[in-house]
């Protein structure tokens, strides 16, 4: 809900001749405010840092020659590996589930919760709320920083932002160090970047991501948020009526003004006009004039706002997590009744609960649902080992000396699991048929041993034989079989042999 303002007087468009229609930035000083909000913050803060700059260095044994760092991009490899999963190219399809469910979950938690990711999880906001920690420490608060910037340049100034950048520029080269870990060794990384041994690649992603996080979280901050970030933009159409978002109640607080101590609240709103809501924001907007697209959700504002209420001695709540069906149903229930503690009386007693669940709600849950079920079906089912075949166009086939035809193939055998093996190659589909491996031993046989190695692609080139005299068609179908020592089938494949036609 937005409040109305006096209306300012009707301006002529500008025109370019008359100035520039670029805005400078207004620097943002963001107040300390302390409460539940905040603590959340902190907590998952911390978490979130944790997670980025340890789980690099997490072990999971895996057999064999495979890495065993638990998350892994192993570019070099062609594998992802997430603890006891292993992700193969061909599977690529895995990760655009995870991606898939991972949007969708962002758009039911949007539609419960409003931007609590923006507030709380996204990148940007972490860094950023860690940047200005260390700035705290070392410039002050609010009114410090204030004075500071707006004192004169001495040692003292030059200290403290020396000091600030130096912090942010080691914490920049952190973080961006500890993502070039997610596609190396974390041990073998680590050491080679520090003696100078690291490829040219890995300084130079190196030196961006530090750049980025020190120009995005120590210099753009809330420019970020405004101007580059597309979420804002369309994140309102995943909200409507029973979503929560951080919300001023201005059928409680207005009129707003100064208030002292003794004074009765009759014929006054709540609000006393104290800006602390604007002074602890991190992107400085007035959260009073209603739901805007700078606004984060990180509900800094409501700690601010219940601090003061508690000083004046009024309910908390002035600002709080609401929904717009609540706000309706409470100015609705106010209606005509003078300002003054009688509306929070009244009001509270026309308060609608929170409605989890709804047809937005439930059409997420579903799809969210739906492909989660898909990936788990998908790992369930996932094969060990994959064959594919390629038949030889050139030439499409040969007639021998005895009458018999011959077919070559090239079999690729994907072994995704980690031990040596031989499988047993297999033909259904031309009766009489014999097969040979060619370069190991070209003795024809119904059946053919083919070795695979642990966590490789072989290759294997295979001559098919169809009988002489027998009656072939120009194409016929047939399928390739891999089978176990033990019997079963571990992969098959589909293909032609082709023959004169007879």
């Amino acid at each position: 809900m937005r409040v109305d303002r006096p209306a300012k007087a009707a301006e002529a468009p500008m025109s370019p001749a008359q100035g520039s229609l670029y805005a400078n930035r207004v620097k943002v000083y963001p107040a300390r405010v302390h409460g539940r909000f905040r603590r959340f913050k902190w907590a998952f803060l911390v978490f979130a840092l944790a997670v980025y700059y340890l789980l690099p260095w997490l072990r999971w044994h895996r057999p064999g020659d495979a890495p065993d760092q638990f998350l892994l991009i192993d570019l070099v490899g062609r594998r992802f590996y997430l603890g006891p999963l292993e992700v193969w190219p061909q599977e690529i399809y895995l990760v655009t589930f995870l991606l898939i469910f991972s949007a969708i979950a962002l758009f039911l938690v949007t539609s419960l919760f409003g931007r609590v990711w923006c507030g709380f999880a996204c990148p940007q906001t972490v860094w950023t709320d860690l940047y200005m920690w260390v700035e705290r420490r070392i410039e002050g608060d609010r009114n410090a920083r204030m004075r500071l910037d707006q004192g004169p340049r001495n040692g003292a100034y030059w200290t403290k932002k020396v000091t600030k950048h130096a912090i942010w520029l080691v914490i920049a080269a952190a973080t961006g160090g500890s993502f070039v870990l997610y596609v190396q060794d974390a041990p073998t990384a680590v050491r080679a970047i520090f003696t100078g041994q690291a490829g040219a690649w890995t300084y130079t992603f190196v030196g961006i991501l530090t750049f980025t996080t020190y120009a995005l979280a120590g210099w753009a901050r809330e420019q970020v948020c405004t101007y580059m970030c597309p979420w804002p933009r369309f994140q309102a159409a995943m909200l409507d009526t029973q979503s929560l978002v951080v919300t001023y109640r201005a059928w409680r607080g207005e009129p707003r003004g100064k208030h002292k101590q003794g004074e009765s609240w009759d014929g006054r709103g709540d609000c006393v006009d104290c800006r602390q809501c604007v002074h602890v924001c991190p992107t400085g907007i007035d959260i009073r004039d209603g739901q805007q697209l700078e606004c984060i959700g990180c509900g800094l504002c409501i700690d601010a706002c219940d601090a003061i209420m508690d000083k004046v001695g009024r309910p908390r709540g002035l600002i709080a997590l609401d929904t717009l069906a609540d706000m309706q149903a409470c100015e609705r229930a106010v209606a005509g009744v003078p300002p003054g503690p009688r509306r929070v009386e009244i009001a509270a007693a026309a308060h609608t609960p929170l409605k989890l669940i709804r047809p937005r709600t439930l059409i997420y849950a579903a799809v969210l649902g739906l492909v989660g079920l898909l990936m788990l079906g998908t790992l369930a089912m996932r094969e060990t080992t994959e064959l594919a075949v390629l038949r030889d166009r050139a030439p499409l086939f040969v007639t021998l000396a005895d009458g018999s035809v011959r077919n070559s193939y090239t079999l690729k055998i994907v072994e995704k699991r980690h031990h040596d093996r031989t499988l047993t190659l297999h033909l259904d589909g031309l009766p009489g048929a014999t097969l040979a491996g060619l370069g190991v031993d070209e003795a024809r046989d119904r059946t053919i041993p083919l070795s695979v190695r642990p966590g490789s692609v072989a290759t294997h080139r295979v001559h098919v034989f169809a009988p002489a005299g027998a009656p072939l068609p120009a194409s016929m179908p047939v399928i390739f079989r891999l089978v176990e020592p033990d019997g079963r089938e571990a992969a098959r494949h589909a293909s032609v042999f082709l023959a004169p036609g007879r």
